[in-house]
């Protein structure tokens, strides 16, 4: 098994299902420490997924794991994920993966200010926040990794006249938040360049049916509108391990893992039957 992150400590938000699990899962698979941060302790009322559930598969790997459930809505509670997270694994952050995120759809000439102000809250104000409470310890190591998920979404309609996505104009306020997101990692990079802390943004190219995408759009999408929980998670820890170069970048998951012509693995680790970088074949 490679062990790429053997001796790192990464955090994952989001990480009680869907990709956060499936990052974390992988992140620990190859080596690295992880604390675990999510609301949802021991069960939703309506979901799957928790952050026990992670931590009991993260078991197997025999590294550290650290529960930090917080709220990521409250501005006082996620001030402490940082430190917390630091001290629950007994040293600095070197990986932040920033996956957790409101996601609110509805017409933007109706949608209220509170869910407005919410989506911002959770999908841009967090993300920095967490960023700027990990910078100090990556400045003193010379390194870090910050990995944003972003959406497709976060690109405007081209028109008129207008073709909008499967859910029509629904996504504008979330994607707006994640455009908001794309651009603070950008400068955030830029600010940064040259300290050896990578801050990029990577987005699903199709949809993954995560449990909360399962819920939303099960049965609503064809298959070439869709890309394996895999292929993402594995996008998305490849930027956890970038040269220092690759920084302030908005990537796309499917496109990376062919233009670095990165194999499709497990979340395990293990090798799948693939046709190459970038294809899962299994059934």
């Amino acid at each position: 098994m490679n062990q790429r992150f053997l001796g790192r400590r990464a955090i994952v938000t989001g990480a009680s299902r869907g990709i956060g699990a499936g990052v974390a899962e992988r992140l620990a698979a190859e080596g690295a420490a992880v604390a675990l941060v999510a609301r949802t302790v021991e069960q939703h009322d309506r979901l799957s997924g928790s952050l026990q559930e992670t931590a009991d598969r993260l078991a197997g790997y025999s590294v550290s794991v650290a529960l930090v459930p917080v709220d990521l809505s409250d501005p006082e509670a996620r001030a402490q994920v940082i430190e917390k997270a630091s001290e629950r694994l007994d040293g600095p952050i070197d990986i932040l993966v920033n996956n957790a995120a409101a996601a609110m759809y509805g017409e933007v000439a109706d949608m209220p200010l509170k869910r407005r102000r919410l989506l911002f809250e959770l999908n841009v104000h967090a993300p920095l926040d967490l960023a700027q409470a990990a910078i100090p310890a990556m400045r003193a190591e010379r390194e870090g990794w910050i990995v944003n998920v972003s959406s497709a979404t976060a690109r405007p309609w081209a028109g008129p006249p207008f073709t909008l996505g499967t859910q029509g104009a629904t996504t504008t306020a979330y994607g707006a938040s994640k455009a908001a997101l794309n651009r603070m990692t950008n400068g955030l990079a830029a600010e940064l360049h040259g300290t050896g802390i990578r801050v990029n943004t990577i987005e699903p190219r199709g949809a993954v049916l995560t449990e909360g995408a399962e819920a939303l759009m099960g049965g609503k999408l064809r298959p070439d509108q869709m890309e394996t929980l895999e292929q993402m998670v594995e996008a998305v820890v490849a930027l956890c391990d970038c040269p220092a170069e690759v920084t302030g970048a908005s990537m796309v998951s499917l496109d990376l893992l062919d233009e670095w012509g990165v194999e499709v693995r497990g979340l395990d680790g293990t090798v799948l039957e693939s046709m190459g970088p970038g294809k899962d074949t299994r059934e």
